[in-house]
């Protein structure tokens, strides 16, 4: 029985409900009237139910997908402005005990270089990361009790809040570990995380069982309820995701918007990020034999109604996507990507050789975080390396309630501006440095509150005098 609020996941994730519901979408889809109808209430910006949304992904017809697509651009630019918060992520350790078929860390493998930073390698990497320019990184580390304990976590987010190198610091710590308990999540909530972070893989049962055979990941109960557990330890900013292609896509589309709408109604606060990664080869894993892999026009059909159906919800993509896939996507609803990402353990401070191969998944963007900023620069966007709700303890329904209103607006324009016035100060090449001092004298005129823009001109000049970490 499908109970939105329940906390277990055969529950909020209910097999029957999601199969009433691709049935229902399918049988609606060439309601124009309906679709129209479900167009107009998304254009309120108060989100979509998940039968609605499944409704308009099914929806073909050209005239009323390019609506999608346009509220769905509306609505971006509403939400976000033209603002695109930097990330990298950063690979502590592939050592996995999992059997994962879609990974290159599962535990069967004996051709991946399995690697385990110490603390001292940590502290390279974040100097590296530090020296590109990143203030905000995603940790990332394979399942394994011996090699990478919570304790091993705890310690390395400590040693990366406390490097200063030059004028660098990473100012927000992302957490994606494997599914923990309560009192692990606490912990993690203790250490100062900004966003916990776990990809469901694929919300099908059965499928999702046979994709992870053995290992702690293979309890699907126990990992669709992680989100429930983290919220319990007081961290209320959560992402969740699926890897689209390992699952039909429609299935996990809905399965995705009901994690969604299970922790708005048990906890009033949805996932702070949702992520729409692909499938992606990496060593022994060959993508092409994935008959569930999707196309570029589903897959930014896909981020278009997930923006109007989650419109106050943050989306990422990674470097899994190309340049060209990530410009479409930009505009009709992400609003973080990561640049310069290596996947591999150790390929910050040093560049890994191809015999050495630690990677979880093969990068499509290969561009620096210098070329990935002035192309944004030039596309329109704000390059924004801004870390401060989290600092100002803006989550959960706190920031939701920001963005609801509108007010974070008087926050996020400023201070994008001002942690790109640091980039461009301390990192930024010439031609990046001359885009993006167009971009914010252009940009600072358009910050509606007088007061408010008054301080952030006066940071800026602060800024350029080598003062750092404004923010409101």
């Amino acid at each position: 029985m499908y109970k939105i609020d329940s906390q277990k996941a055969e529950e909020f994730i209910c097999h029957e409900e999601i199969l009433d519901t691709l049935e229902y979408a399918q049988s609606k889809s060439q309601d124009k009237e309906l679709i129209r109808s479900i167009i107009e209430k998304a254009r309120l910006c108060k989100g979509l139910s998940h039968r609605e949304a499944a409704v308009l992904l099914e929806c073909n017809d050209p005239e009323l997908v390019e609506e999608i697509y346009c509220l769905a651009r509306e609505i971006k630019q509403k939400f976000y402005g033209n603002r695109i918060v930097m990330f990298a992520p950063l690979y502590l350790s592939n050592y996995c005990v999992n059997s994962c078929t879609y990974c290159p860390y599962h535990v069967k493998n004996k051709t991946i270089a399995r690697k385990k930073l110490t603390q001292e390698d940590i502290r390279r990497e974040v100097i590296a990361l530090q020296d590109m320019g990143h203030k905000r990184l995603a940790l990332e580390a394979g399942e394994d009790p011996i090699h990478n304990p919570i304790e091993y976590i705890l310690e390395s987010i400590k040693t990366i809040y406390s490097i200063k190198h030059k004028n660098g610091a990473i100012r927000r710590v992302n957490v994606n570990i494997a599914a923990t308990t309560v009192e692990n999540y606490r912990r993690l909530h203790e250490a100062g995380i900004g966003t916990y972070i776990l990809f469901q893989e694929t919300y099908h049962k059965e499928n999702y069982e046979k994709l992870h055979p053995r290992g702690p990941k293979s309890n699907y109960a126990y990992h669709t309820e992680a989100m429930d557990r983290a919220m319990q330890g007081g961290i209320d900013d959560v992402g969740i995701g699926v890897l689209f292609g390992l699952n039909t896509y429609r299935y996990d589309f809905v399965g995705l918007l009901m994690h969604a709408e299970h922790l708005e109604a048990t906890y009033g606060v949805g996932p702070h990020t949702i992520s729409v990664p692909r499938i992606c080869s990496a060593d022994d894993i060959d993508a092409s034999t994935f008959e569930n892999a999707i196309s570029d026009e589903i897959f930014q059909k896909i981020v278009a109604v997930i923006r109007i159906s989650v419109p106050y919800t943050g989306m990422i993509i990674s470097t899994r996507e190309s340049q060209r896939s990530r410009e479409k996507v930009l505009a009709l609803g992400v609003s973080q990507i990561s640049g310069g990402s290596r996947t591999s353990v150790g390929g910050y401070a040093t560049e890994e050789l191809p015999e050495e191969n630690s990677a979880q998944f093969d990068v499509s963007d290969h561009r620096s975080l210098d070329e990935i900023v002035a192309w944004l620069l030039k596309l329109g966007y704000i390059p924004s390396f801004c870390t401060a709700c989290y600092r100002e303890g803006r989550t959960g329904d706190r920031f939701m309630s920001l963005v609801k209103t509108g007010q974070i607006a008087n926050c996020c324009a400023p201070n994008a501006l001002m942690t790109l016035q640091e980039y461009l100060c301390d990192y930024a090449s010439p031609e990046t440095r001359r885009l993006a001092e167009d971009m914010i004298r252009k940009q600072m005129e358009e910050i509606p509150n007088p007061a408010i823009r008054k301080r952030a001109l006066e940071n800026l000049e602060r800024i350029a005098e080598g003062k750092r970490d404004f923010r409101f």
